[in-house]
């Protein structure tokens, strides 16, 4: 069972801009059918538990659902999903090793974390196994860090580091146990 990261930051280690934005991350054009190894990604992965503010702004995405995975929305307040997200999507909450203990029973066992604040909770608790970072060349100057405090140090082994279209650098780390 492994909870991973996949997730773009600036060169200073912000994941949205100060108004929440992250237009900046197409700064470097993507070229048609080029995705930079998330289908690979995609592929190791069982579902993606997802933080409440993530999805509202992926459900203000346009055009059609960006996952074929199932979603696990994070949530201590929201109520309940949208009804066209039913099928795609269940509410969970509460204490993150208790939520992770069903999701996992039901035989989602590689889960994608995605979102800020989810990914910064799941590393104070020591639950992120992989972190996937791809930098884009930018300095946004402050917003959203990917990382906060933490209770004490957690060690990463260094796996690989690539450079993709000869500017974004996506380097991999597994927890050092």
């Amino acid at each position: 069972m492994s909870n991973i990261v996949y997730i773009g930051t600036s060169l200073d280690g912000y994941i949205a801009d100060e108004n929440d934005g992250i237009d900046w991350l197409n700064a470097i054009p993507i070229p048609k059918g080029e995705d930079l190894g998330f289908g690979k990604f995609m592929d190791r992965i069982d579902a993606i538990v997802m933080g409440r503010n993530t999805f509202d702004m992926v459900c203000g995405f346009n055009g059609e659902w960006p996952y074929q995975k199932h979603i696990f929305v994070l949530s201590n307040k929201l109520k309940s999903i949208p009804e066209q997200y039913d099928d795609k999507t269940t509410l969970v909450n509460g204490n993150l090793t208790d939520v992770i203990k069903p999701i996992n029973e039901k035989g989602y066992e590689n889960l994608y974390i995605d979102g800020g604040i989810t990914v910064q909770n799941f590393l104070k608790e020591d639950l992120i196994d992989e972190l996937i970072i791809t930098q884009v060349p930018i300095l946004l100057g402050g917003g959203k860090p990917l990382f906060g405090k933490l209770v004490s140090p957690l060690n990463f082994n260094h796996s690989s580091t690539v450079v993709l279209l000869k500017s974004l650098v996506q380097s991999h780390y597994i927890r050092k146990r």
